[in-house]
């Protein structure tokens, strides 16, 4: 399967292939946007996604988002590193629990909110 293109602003409107493609590029954009909200990520590992090939297939896909022509794109750069995470088996497998996506969601709320917080492991 090839990788969507960069929209080019300049293409002919009438021409099917390049609306395709426009759209195309959108849809996956979205989807993989959604990724960085850990319950959605949730619900679709409840609804089973996780179980079929063609799925995973599909997140080993969306890997070409991570260059550099896709990722500026990408608003929520969180999406990139779970779909990192949702090539692990395991992952995948913890986040059909909503006790994980909320831990998860916790974390990502408390990095957003301090991003320049270190823990220190040595503090008492």
């Amino acid at each position: 399967m090839a990788e969507a293109t960069v929209p080019d602003n300049s293409a002919d409107a009438s021409d099917p292939q390049a609306e395709f493609m426009k759209e195309r590029f959108e849809v996956e954009l979205e989807f993989l946007q959604c990724l960085a909200n850990p319950r959605y990520i949730t619900m679709i590992g409840q609804q089973g996604y996780f179980d079929k090939p063609e799925f995973i297939n599909y997140l080993k896909y969306l890997k070409y988002w991570q260059q550099p022509e896709y990722a500026r794109f990408v608003v929520y750069p969180h999406a990139l590193a779970f779909l990192d995470l949702l090539q692990n088996k395991t992952f995948r497998e913890e986040m059909k629990k909503v006790d994980e996506a909320d831990r998860i969601h916790e974390l990502q709320y408390h990095h957003w909110r301090w991003p320049n917080f270190q823990l220190d492991d040595n503090a008492e």
